[in-house]
Order: structure tokens, then sequence, then C-alpha cells
């Protein structure tokens, strides 16, 4: 009997990691559907629930779990309420889950109260914030682990998991990073009215045990960028607290200079960052992928705080205007060798290999905590 595989996607980030595993998964000739929610349903975020349309040969079911301005413990409770009924009538084999967002914590819940076999994507990790709680909630909450490291395998062992329902995978978004975007860097300028020559990516989230200064970090970031005379292609943040103060901000930026985008296709994006002279914000994206492609990167502030490090990585605060400068005149246009710390590209192939094993499937759904890490 073919085995259904539920992944749950509430962003864009998040559906460029699940969609190189969906892809792998649906190939390999299991039923797949994704459970979009989140930012997707979203205008303002650039209603990205259409990207995860365009894939091919999978269900999609979507979800509209938030209003604009919904706290977070809002948003957790509607998810649990619908994901609760969704797979009531469903009945999914697997539910993957990824990261540290609120949806997959919501998710994760269900699936551990009504003992249906879930896989956690990216474990482990570190940040410094509320999404490392949530992150390792969703730990203790999965049945299996799919990690992008080593180092991210230990933590793991240390909360408890056993050995063998760990899995080092890499991360999955740099399978698709290592090989060719499929569009031209002409296209993408193309396509989202990009004006110039040499650019620098930006992107700034909200930290949400930070909210109440997101405005003023904002304003001293873009304040640097600005005075840089550098031109920038700036990602819009996501939703969480603090977005509201961030879009301010954004929008007193000199259109001539910074081209601002709700979101991009990932395959768009991947170009751009293969393009780019730098990034800087404190995007995952940063301290993860940019690496990988050896493009320079400036961490700012706390919500990547011990995420990665790598030769091509700096760090500032957002309000160190200095330290801003020199990054973007020291570092502008250089190139760094690939950084694979986190997977050379086979994170699917990994992934799949796990799943086509029977023990997989046969694996007890009761949870015991393990000493054996100690």
């Amino acid at each position: 009997m073919v085995k259904s595989v539920l992944f749950v996607t509430g962003t864009r980030a998040d559906f460029g990691k699940l969609e190189p595993l969906a892809i792998a998964a649906r190939d390999s000739g299991f039923d797949v559907s994704f459970f979009v929610t989140g930012m997707h349903m979203l205008d303002r975020y650039g209603l990205t629930k259409l990207e995860v349309h365009r894939t091919q040969g999978v269900k999609v079911h979507e979800f509209l779990n938030q209003r604009p301005g919904d706290p977070q413990d809002m948003v957790l409770a509607k998810t649990v309420i619908g994901f609760s009924d969704f797979v009531t009538e469903h009945h999914p084999d697997l539910v993957v889950i990824h990261g540290d967002r609120v949806e997959a914590l919501a998710c994760a819940l269900v699936c551990a109260t009504n003992y249906i076999r879930c896989a956690h994507i990216e474990g482990g990790e570190v940040s410094g914030t509320i999404d490392e709680i949530y992150r390792h909630c969703n730990s203790k909450l999965a049945s299996t682990h799919f990690v992008s490291s080593e180092d991210a395998a230990r933590r793991v062992r240390a909360l408890g998991e056993p050995a063998e329902h760990i899995h080092a995978i890499g991360s999955p978004e740099l399978d698709f990073h290592a090989g060719p975007s499929g569009v031209t860097i002409d296209a993408v300028k193309a396509r989202y009215a990009i004006p110039f020559d040499t650019f620098g990516i930006c992107v700034f989230h909200p930290v949400t045990s930070e909210a109440a200064t997101m405005g003023v970090q904002a304003q001293s970031l873009f304040d640097a960028l600005k005075a840089s005379t550098r031109s920038f292609v700036l990602i819009a943040p996501n939703n969480d607290p603090g977005s509201a103060d961030i879009f301010a901000q954004i929008d007193t930026l000199p259109a001539d200079r910074f081209r601002v985008l709700p979101s991009m296709r990932f395959a768009h994006f991947s170009e751009l960052m293969k393009n780019a002279a730098v990034m800087i914000g404190n995007s995952s994206a940063g301290v993860r992928e940019a690496p990988f492609v050896g493009l320079p990167s400036l961490d700012i502030g706390t919500r990547q705080t011990n995420r990665a490090k790598s030769p091509s990585v700096f760090f500032a605060d957002a309000t160190d205007e200095t330290a801003i400068a020199t990054f973007l005149k020291t570092q502008w246009g250089k190139s760094y060798p690939r950084h694979d710390a986190f997977g050379g590209g086979s994170a699917a192939d990994r992934f799949l290999n796990v799943l086509n094993d029977p023990t997989f499937w046969s694996a007890p759904l009761q949870k015991t905590f393990d000493d054996a890490h100690g």
C-alpha cells in the first residue's frame, strides 16, 4: 500500500527546504501532499501559497490560520484546531515539519497527541531566540529527526532522543543551490524589475523577544545601508511580532537604490544570491545558504546567534554602523570557497533512503527518554 507523506509549510523559507524532499518522495512513489498555512496565505507577504501550487504531482491543502497582527499563541491555537480536523479526515502516514515556526509546533503537537508519525527537519540547532524554544519542543514531539549536521544530531541526542531515530542529511535547500537554478540573472532582473548592475541582498526579520526595538534596529541598519551609497534588493520580513515597525522603515527607503520585494520564487532567489555582491540581515540564508554559494554575509543582531560559523560570515549589531560600513567596504564583491559543513547537496537522497527502509514505518511511536548520550 502506498504511504502518504504530508509536508507542513508556513513560510517561503521552509518551503524552499521541504520542496527537494517532497519532490524526491513523489518521484519515489509516495503519495505526497502539502498542508499550506501561515505567511503563505497572506497578501502582504507575496501570497506564496502559489509557489506550492506550482509543484507538480502533489496535492495542496490550504488553511488560513491567522489575521494580520494575531499574537503567536492565537496562531498556535488556530493551527492546532485546523490541523487536527485535517488529519482526522485525511489520515497521513507521515507528517513532515520543519524548524522552529509556531505552525510546525502546532502540527507536531497534534501528531504527538494522536500518535501520528512525525519527522522534524533541521532540529538540534541553536539561535538564541524564542525560535530555539519552538525548535527543541518540535524535536521532543517528533518521532524522527532529519538534522543538518553532526553537531545538531548531538544536541538532539542530548534531548533524550534515540540515536537510531536521528539522521544527519544536511540542509535540504542546499540540494537546490548545488546545481544550476534554471534561470539566468537577466531573467531574474527582468521578472522583478531589478535595475542594478551590482547589488547586495538584505533580509531583516523581526526578533520576537525584541519586538519593541525592531523599528530602531531597522532604522539603524537601513541608515548604514543608505550611507554606503550601494544598491540593494530587499526582501520583506516575515510576519512575526515587530514586522510592522520594520515595514514602516522600509517605506522610507529611496526607490532608486532599494528594490523592495515581498518574496521571490526559490529558483530566482538562488540565482540572485549567486550573482550578489554581499548579503546582509538576519535570515538563516545568510548563515547557511550564502556560505554554500561563496557569498560574503553579515549577520545582524541575535536572531541567528550561534547558528553557524564559516569564513564568509561576519557579525554585527544593527546599531553598529561602523562595523556595517566596514563589512560593505571590505567584502563587497568578494567570493569565498563553498562551505559545505551543512551538506553538499544530497539531503533528498539521504531522506529517501530512510523512508524506503521498511523498518522506518514499523518503529514504535511510544517515545522514551534515552540517557545513552551521557
